[in-house]
């Protein structure tokens, strides 16, 4: 059994952050509502508890409260930004609004006697986002940190192992943020770090064999990051008893219905393809407009789907690659909560089992990679570039015919070997070819060519709700386009997507 904190989820906008963080420290964490239950804490044997940040004012009556009764778990608390204002005012405090507010990178000064900050300078930059702040700290604490504007950036009760900041430490802008929380984990909690993929790995797989037993196992294999993963995590704890519905639609980049078959048909599994690029393209002939081609994608993905469970027949249990946080932005208050069959991504109702299992639920992207690697998956597939549903129909502007999609297959395939071979293949975070519907002319050779445009487009991003382009090279740049035109009939102009998101999305259609 891993050490556990628990994090109290008071709204605010990087509380994924914060759980990821403590998860790169070696520790388990689990995210729940601020209004949980006590027993339900005191039942997860937590060695720490972090407060997160929260768009309210602690002050106010309508504003979340936890109950104040965590501070006599004997358990030491870190509470961050609107956590200090909680604690402070749940223990006796004083919390106010000032004129001055804070907002992004100051200069900060920290008293180096306390734990957390052991080993960092006594002044550097923190991030700062708030409107409230301590003015009055609790009988018992003092204070560790100021601002300029600021009196109480940090205090500490070292009797009580209670502390607080005011700033946010999880964020990257935070000089020695991820120190600080590591000195909280270890220093004050006193973690082992004990999370690891192969522990977790272990444990999950003993977990299945345990919940699933003699049962049957149906999973919608994608060819994805998550799907790939949970079945390869399933495969290992169950075997044969797991069925893989892998529906190849015809809209995959180049050779990867191959390689998804090459990576999972030989494993004690069954593994079924359904090769159906015919049956899509009929249905999506003539289409343009984006909606509707992803409409048509959905509809079918499901009738092929259902026709390929009915040749099984009954099935115990249904499982779906959700990761951690699918589970903590669907809300917190309900991450306990198993969906029903009804909304499983799409999926059919008829369908029959007992039971949806999540191998994948307690973990982040990141997580999730490291246990493909654990498991043995081929870096290819647990690297594999963020992939739409609809596939390459919506990289492919306008009409779908098998000949545009063959022409983007080879492009892509440039565009993508191009950028590893240049070693850009971890910092750019997304990278693809879109064909655009626009003509132009050209020369080549003696003639004139009448052809089509490829767009590329690569982003940096975090989260994915938000992106810059990458700055590829231009050398990178000119090769991939040389390539392309030589090697790829159909293409003459080749452009670069220099748009963030917003006001642009990544993808084009």
């Amino acid at each position: 059994m891993n050490q556990m904190v628990v994090i109290l989820d008071f709204g605010g906008q990087y509380n994924q952050l914060i759980a990821r963080r403590v998860r790169e420290c070696g520790v388990y964490c689990e995210v729940m509502p601020y209004n949980v239950p006590m027993e339900r804490i005191t039942e997860k044997n937590p060695i720490g508890i972090i407060f997160t940040g929260g768009p309210n004012s602690i002050y106010l009556e309508s504003s979340p409260k936890c109950d104040p009764a965590v501070f006599e778990l004997g358990v030491p608390v870190l509470g961050i930004c609107y956590g200090i204002q909680t604690m402070a005012y749940l223990l006796g405090g004083h919390v106010t609004s000032p004129d001055s507010r804070e907002y992004g990178k100051t200069d900060t000064y920290y008293d180096t006697t306390c734990p957390l900050f052991r080993g960092v300078p006594a002044q550097a930059i923190s991030w700062m986002s708030h409107t409230d702040y301590v003015d009055t700290i609790p009988a018992g604490f003092r204070v560790t940190a100021h601002t300029n504007t600021c009196p109480t950036a940090a205090m500490e009760n070292a009797e009580k192992r209670l502390y607080g900041l005011q700033f946010h430490p999880e964020v990257l802008h935070t000089q020695h943020g991820s120190e600080m929380l590591h000195n909280f984990l270890y220093e004050v909690c006193g973690a082992k770090g004990d999370w690891t993929m192969g522990n977790y790995a272990e444990t999950a797989i003993r977990s299945l064999r345990e919940k699933i037993g003699g049962g049957k196992v149906l999973l919608a294999l994608s060819g994805g990051v998550d799907s790939s993963v949970a079945a390869a995590l399933l495969s290992r704890a169950v075997g044969s008893q797991l069925t893989c519905i892998f529906v190849n639609h015809g809209l995959m980049r180049k050779n990867e219905g191959d390689e998804v078959e090459a990576a999972f048909g030989g494993r004690e599994l069954n593994f079924v393809r359904v090769n159906a690029e015919e049956r899509f393209l009929k249905k999506l002939a003539g289409v343009s407009e984006p909606e509707h081609k992803r409409k048509i994608i959905g509809e079918e993905f499901i009738r092929v789907f259902e026709e390929e469970a009915k040749k099984i027949g009954t099935v115990d249990f249904l499982a779906q690659g959700t990761i951690y946080p699918d589970v903590i932005e669907s809300g917190t208050g309900d991450a306990a909560v198993i969906k029903s069959h009804h909304n499983v991504g799409g999926l059919p109702d008829y369908v029959d089992f007992k039971e949806i299992v999540e191998p994948l639920r307690l973990l982040f992207k990141d997580e999730v990679r490291r246990l493909g690697l654990e498991l043995g998956l081929p870096e290819y597939l647990v690297w594999r570039q963020p992939f739409p549903g609809p596939g390459l129909a919506i990289r492919v502007i306008g009409e779908i015919t098998k000949e545009k999609l063959d022409t983007l297959r080879d492009a892509d395939a440039i565009f993508r070997e191009e950028i590893a071979r240049a070693g850009l293949d971890r910092s750019v975070n997304q990278y693809f070819a879109v064909l655009t519907s626009m003509r132009s002319v050209g020369v080549m050779g003696d003639g004139r060519t009448y052809d089509y445009t490829l767009a590329l487009r690569g982003v940096t991003t975090t989260d994915f709700m938000t992106a810059d382009w990458a700055r590829i090279p231009y050398d990178v740049l000119e090769h991939i386009s040389n390539r392309i035109i030589n090697e790829v009939r159909g293409i003459n102009r080749i452009v670069y997507d220099i748009t963030s998101k917003p006001p642009a999305t990544i993808e084009w259609e």
